[in-house]
């Protein structure tokens, strides 16, 4: 007897922790809900597989527990048709619900993933005509690159043409100097030999007559 207080106490002791939580009726197992902790007390329902509820107390045995229904019924039901874990009976519901939202799931990451594909193969080919269009960019870049060399040289060039330019036309004007300073010095040695001419011309005329007849006479006295 002694044994048998001392295993109720202990029983006693945990009760309060096992009334704390929610229970599931068992698979299988169709319970009645009473309206005391015993056969013997009122019907309030009848609670199918894997029904949930809340706990409230715990009878003083152990054996019965008072409970809360999902319907807000309480009332009082045998401890040893309770679990702490949902039965397979509400789990596997959940379990195809979570499976067909998985599913779901997976069609949209498939369709998503297609999508993501076809994205890949157009932005690679973009890439292909990018680097094709940025291989004519470069080639076209350094076209322009020996043309603004080339550019450069001609400047240079134009500018040393120029300067050659200068040069030629300041030693052209000097030469048209020099040359017009010659045409006045022969035009005037011209003027001179003209005039050297005219007066040898005019010493003939006056000294050839004087002298012919004194040699006419000198032959004579031959």
């Amino acid at each position: 007897m002694r044994h048998l207080l001392f295993i109720l106490a202990i029983l006693s002791a945990s009760l309060p922790a096992f009334a704390q939580g929610t229970r599931y009726v068992s698979d299988e197992v169709f319970i009645v809900l009473h309206s005391g902790p015993g056969n013997e007390y009122r019907w309030l329902g009848k609670l199918t597989p894997g029904a949930k509820m809340s706990l409230k107390s715990t009878a003083e045995d152990g054996e019965w527990v008072e409970v809360t229904t999902d319907s807000g019924i309480d009332g009082w039901v045998r401890t040893e048709f309770l679990t702490q874990q949902a039965p397979a009976q509400v789990r596997l519901p959940a379990a195809e619900a979570r499976a067909e939202q998985l599913a779901a799931k997976n069609q949209e990451l498939t369709a998503q993933l297609e999508t993501l594909r076809s994205e890949k193969t157009n932005l690679s080919e973009q890439l292909g005509d990018t680097g094709g269009e940025l291989d004519e960019v470069e080639s076209e870049l350094a076209r322009l690159q020996q043309i603004s060399g080339n550019a450069v040289q001609l400047d240079a060039d134009n500018r040393r043409l120029v300067e050659e330019a200068e040069n030629l036309r300041s030693e052209t004007e000097m030469l048209k100097a020099e040359n017009q300073r010659l045409t006045d010095k022969l035009q005037s040695g011209d003027f001179i030999n003209g005039a050297l001419a005219v007066l040898l011309g005019v010493v003939i005329t006056l000294v050839v007559p004087r002298l012919w007849p004194r040699r006419r006479r000198m032959s004579e006295w031959g």
